[in-house]
């Protein structure tokens, strides 16, 4: 038994010293056949350093950035977060949110955030979205047709211009017309049972389609029968059948 002990000691000293003679000869190669330790100089050490980091290399700038474009004849102008936009008579005011920074710069509108998180991110895409729709109301407008639907009673709808009210007679043959009152800066058109709303701000258009037929709403009786009423039947990038 001591001599097998002894035996299996030598083994295991002989595999430690094995292991000790690999590490020194890996460190040998390393640094050269002469055994002496090869030193890199300043310089070297520099562009190795500066191929690592990528110096040279264009740098995507830091945070959220975009720049929107103003139309022709589109004025626009900051105070501190609120942006105003103004062509003709036309004027549409938007408070850009705080975590956005807005600035006009000659011919377009920048939009930045140092920050992205997903709130900013979040925020930063609605704002722009904003800013875009404020750009397209001045040059082009937004358009909101509604239709009249007469199933029982025929209703008579108007426009009085004075005091901003669409007036609709004769709605289920109620005595008393209903007269719904619509947001300024907007521009109605009424042509038998086809109503039209444009506006340079698309929030105003479409509050006032939504009030109008939110207006004519049946209520308390049964909607597959009752289908009178004034609905929205085109609104900026949808049309419904």
């Amino acid at each position: 038994m001591v001599e097998e002990e002894n035996s299996v000691d030598k083994m295991e000293g002989q595999d430690e010293m094995e292991i000790v003679e690999e590490v020194v000869s890996e460190g040998k190669y390393e640094s050269g056949s002469t055994g002496e330790s090869k030193s890199l100089s300043p310089e070297v050490v520099g562009d190795t350093e500066k191929e690592d980091k990528g110096e040279g290399d264009s740098k995507k700038p830091e945070g959220l950035y975009e720049e929107i474009a103003l139309a022709e004849g589109i004025s626009a102008s900051v105070d501190g977060h609120k942006l105003m936009m103004k062509k003709g008579d036309n004027e549409i005011v938007r408070e850009i949110h705080p975590f956005i920074e807005v600035k006009v710069e000659s011919d377009r509108v920048v939009l930045s955030c140092d920050r992205e998180r997903k709130i900013e991110r979040k925020l930063f895409g609605t704002n722009k979205a904003h800013v875009r729709n404020m750009v397209k109301g001045l040059s082009e407008g937004f358009v909101y047709k509604l239709k009249v639907a007469n199933v029982h009673f025929p209703m008579k709808v108007s426009y009085n211009k004075d005091s901003n009210e669409v007036v609709v007679n004769n709605f289920l043959g109620e005595k008393v017309d209903r007269k719904i009152k619509l947001v300024d800066g907007v521009e109605v058109s009424v042509k038998g049972e086809d109503i039209e709303i444009s506006s340079a701000n698309i929030e105003s258009a479409g509050n006032a389609a939504a009030q109008i037929e939110k207006g004519t709403k049946v209520r308390n009786k049964d909607r597959r029968i009752y289908q009178d009423g004034i609905f929205i039947t085109e609104k900026p990038g949808r049309v419904f059948g």
